[in-house]
């Protein structure tokens, strides 16, 4: 086994905060294995790569020989979490949380070892909680340590509402931590507050207190903005082996190493010659790109996967050709009253784009094609003849058949 010192270089690779770094160093020197806590509200069903990124360090958890307890917040979710909001959550029904669950569950185990990880629901000991434990909970925590948090606190001074049953989202939270007897807390930065309540709770309930750790949030393809769906530049975990290869290709440069760090499955010692190489320009960027999307692709599927996205991108990114694979339009078009298709729709509805808004500005941009003819900006309705036979393309990546 690695020493404490060795354990907390791989621990701290990549690391936003951890709080208090020298507790941690003293679980290490323990030599116990300690209890790794990670809480998640299903409050979607697909996840991307940047919601990985505390999965991704649970597993180097999990390599250095500690006990992973992932928690799905089939309860807490009921709640909702008020961090970084500035307005109350929408409440989700249990059936949503539950098809979330699973789906969260099976993608989570693309990372995690499923044979070193306790899998738990905080429903089983949030739903049951009487009426006596809840005020014994609640007597541990203060109206103005809830405020300090900087959501609450922002929309108490700006006059904006705050229910009630928010101010029960960190101390549920916290209770999980008890709960299970958590050593470590795994969040996002913006999840430090909620970390630090389950430590305060464990010190009054007289247990050795958890120590905060928190990972940074990845910024989406674009370099510039976090990760997320709506802004359009994440990587999926049950995207298409070509599509996460292609994406990952087009992140800037200087997002490499923090890839590298917080979405791949590399180690931290090749992650560490990585940066210093391409610091000292050792290393080539573009080679190293590569290697990081074949690691993302073989992560969530396997090597040949990786391979053969990797042949992909090459004939159809670097050459410009378009593959011999590509699927073929089985629906019916949908015409208007003047006979047209409306582009735009028909581009959203097999998923070049997540709107129809979407869509039209991958037309204005000039990203959509028609053969080997660019469709002209705000030529939105086109007609079906035009599509027969040919190939519709969106960016690089996107085809489809008709």
């Amino acid at each position: 086994m690695l020493s404490a010192e060795e354990q907390m270089h791989i621990i701290k690779s990549g690391v936003a905060q951890i709080v208090p770094e020298d507790e941690l160093l003293k679980k290490l020197k323990s030599g116990r294995s300690l209890r790794i806590k990670l809480g998640v509200d299903p409050t979607a069903p697909d996840i991307h790569i940047g919601h990985a990124v505390p999965l991704r360090k649970l597993r180097q958890f999990q390599d250095l020989g500690h006990t992973v307890v992932l928690i799905i917040g089939n309860g807490t979710a009921l709640i909702g979490d008020p961090s970084g909001r500035n307005t109350t959550r929408p409440q989700l029904s249990s059936e949503e949380i539950a098809k979330n669950a699973q789906t969260y569950v099976d993608q989570a185990f693309k990372i995690l070892d499923p044979e070193k990880t306790e899998l738990r629901f905080n429903a089983d000991w949030i739903l049951s909680v009487d009426t006596k434990k809840l005020l014994e909970l609640m007597s541990k925590f203060t109206v103005a340590r809830i405020l300090e948090r900087d959501d609450f606190h922002n929309r108490y001074t700006n006059n904006q509402p705050i229910s009630l049953h928010e101010f029960l989202y960190p101390v549920m939270q916290a209770f999980d931590s008890v709960e299970i007897n958590a050593d470590v807390e795994l969040g996002g930065t913006d999840q430090l507050f909620n970390l630090l309540a389950g430590r305060e709770l464990m010190e009054k309930c007289d247990m050795e207190p958890q120590v905060a750790l928190t990972m940074p949030l990845l910024e989406g393809t674009d370099g510039v903005r976090k990760m997320s769906k709506s802004y359009g530049n994440y990587i999926g975990l049950t995207d298409k082996p070509e599509d996460i290869f292609g994406k990952c290709m087009s992140i800037p440069d200087e997002m490499i190493v923090k890839y590298c760090r917080l979405a791949s499955s590399f180690s931290v010692e090749k992650c560490d010659a990585i940066e210093a190489g391409l610091e000292d320009g050792s290393v080539d960027p573009y080679k190293t790109k590569r290697e990081l999307a074949a690691n993302l692709v073989a992560s969530y599927y396997d090597e040949e996967a990786a391979k053969a996205a990797e042949e992909h991108f090459d004939v159809v990114c670097k050459q410009g050709d378009v593959p011999d694979d590509i699927e073929s339009y089985e629906g019916e078009l949908k015409v208007n009253d003047e006979g047209n298709v409306y582009l735009a729709a028909l581009l959203a509805e097999i998923k070049f784009a997540q709107s129809a808004s979407d869509a039209r500005r991958l037309i204005d941009s000039g990203a959509v094609k028609i053969g080997d003819d660019v469709v002209p900006a705000k030529a939105y309705n086109i007609n079906p003849t035009d599509l027969k036979g040919k190939v519709l393309r969106s960016g690089k990546r996107k085809f489809m058949q008709f």
